[in-house]
């Protein structure tokens, strides 16, 4: 029964062999991830992808093999199985109407959230579902997942469903996009280059053809000419934003990242999550532990670079103008000052935004953000991108 799965492997550029196809057999034979979801990913991908830069590559093929497992009807599992109490969980998912999420009201600010969630969990003392106030799932409480409410904290949820969350209180994996990604058109390369300024420098590497016709008439002998090669001297930072609502947009955002790499020379990229603040990451495997100071960041790349933001810029307004608004951290300083300082330190700057024009008016944040960049956020498009490197050139 896993046999597509395996073919969507190899089809993906994932270099499975049939022994380790079938020593993922064996091991689900011997009840290795029994009942475990996670554990099955897990379990599949250690056996079957030997080197971490086809990881990327996995997730997509996992996606497609296994896409559409969520619309089995319950009745027809309970039927089928008897599931631990973990798999079923997700099943009480609560989905109000729209006038059921009009009723619910938010707490009241950020600083309230955060004093109420302080003595729900000095009062709580077990498990809630289906409530409105507790810590809990499939309910309307401010705290817990898989619910309702405007303006929450969501505590054990896996992913973001109406990007509604003041803070997520727990510790999520985000993986890096794929700078070797085959793009479907060359059209975000061509945008790319009306950013190009060429400069010579280096070894004597290439043909110098008019010099060499000119000299080789005067001397009445072929004489050679060699110049040093162009290269793009535009120099960009560029930061990305990582996880969470972004995970919709990986493909799009992937295919810029692929064409940027190419296009540039002199390109330093960094991930954050949701806004800037004081600190970001080179590698998401690793976003905890090599974390590199936005201060650094700042100091090391001069006026001369050009910063780009890339971004959805869908998130709690808190985040942005709040100091401890970040959504998995507290953060000493609020993310829009962070933006601030970093426009100042490079001038020409732009924002990119994977998400539709039209649907910009949806979020608050994206609003805000918008202002703070002096409205020079352009939609990742073709006409985006290349509204965008007009801006910055």
């Amino acid at each position: 029964m896993f046999l597509p799965f395996f073919d969507t492997l190899r089809r993906g550029g994932v270099p499975v062999s049939l022994r380790e196809y079938l020593g993922f057999l064996e091991g689900l034979a011997a009840g290795l991830c029994t009942y475990d979801l996670d554990g099955f990913y897990y379990f599949a991908r250690a056996t079957m992808v030997k080197d971490e830069r086809h990881l990327d590559r996995f997730d997509r093929a996992f996606a497609e093999s296994f896409r559409g497992l969520e619309s089995i009807p319950p009745e027809a599992v309970l039927d089928a199985l008897d599931l631990p109490e973990d798999w079923l969980r997700k099943l009480a998912e609560k989905h109000l109407s729209e006038a059921e999420k009009a009723q619910i009201e938010a707490l009241g600010g950020f600083d309230k959230l955060m004093e109420t969630l302080r003595q729900r969990l000095e009062e709580q003392k077990g498990r809630h579902q289906g409530g409105n106030k507790w810590v809990g799932t499939a309910g309307t409480s401010p705290f817990g997942a898989y619910g309702y409410n405007p303006e929450g904290v969501r505590i054990g949820q896996a992913e973001s469903r109406h990007q509604r969350a003041v803070k997520v209180w727990d510790k999520r994996e985000f993986r890096d996009f794929d700078d070797s990604v085959e793009l479907g058109t060359r059209n975000i390369k061509v945008a790319l280059k009306r950013l190009r300024q060429w400069a010579r420098h280096g070894a004597q590497e290439e043909l110098d053809l008019p010099a060499t016709i000119r000299a080789s008439a005067d001397a009445g002998f072929i004489d050679v000419k060699t110049r040093p090669e162009r290269h793009n001297a535009v120099k960009v930072v560029l930061f990305l934003d990582v996880g969470g609502s972004m995970d919709s947009h990986i493909r799009l955002v992937e295919e810029l990242f692929s064409a940027a790499k190419a296009e540039f020379k002199h390109l330093e990229h960094y991930y954050f999550h949701n806004c800037l603040y004081e600190a970001v990451w080179r590698d998401n495997r690793r976003r905890w532990d090599e974390q590199i100071p936005t201060w650094e960041v700042l100091n090391r790349y001069g006026p001369d670079y050009k910063c780009i933001f890339v971004g959805d810029a869908a998130m709690s307004p808190y985040e942005v103008t709040h100091a401890g608004g970040a959504n998995e951290h507290w953060n000493e300083e609020p993310g829009a000052l962070w933006l601030t300082r970093a426009r100042e330190q490079w001038p020409d700057n732009v924002w990119l935004n994977p998400v539709p024009e039209r649907g910009w008016g949806h979020a608050q944040s994206t609003a805000i953000i918008r202002q703070l960049f002096d409205d020079r956020m352009f939609p990742l498009t073709l006409q985006g991108i290349t509204g965008a490197m007009k801006a910055l050139g």
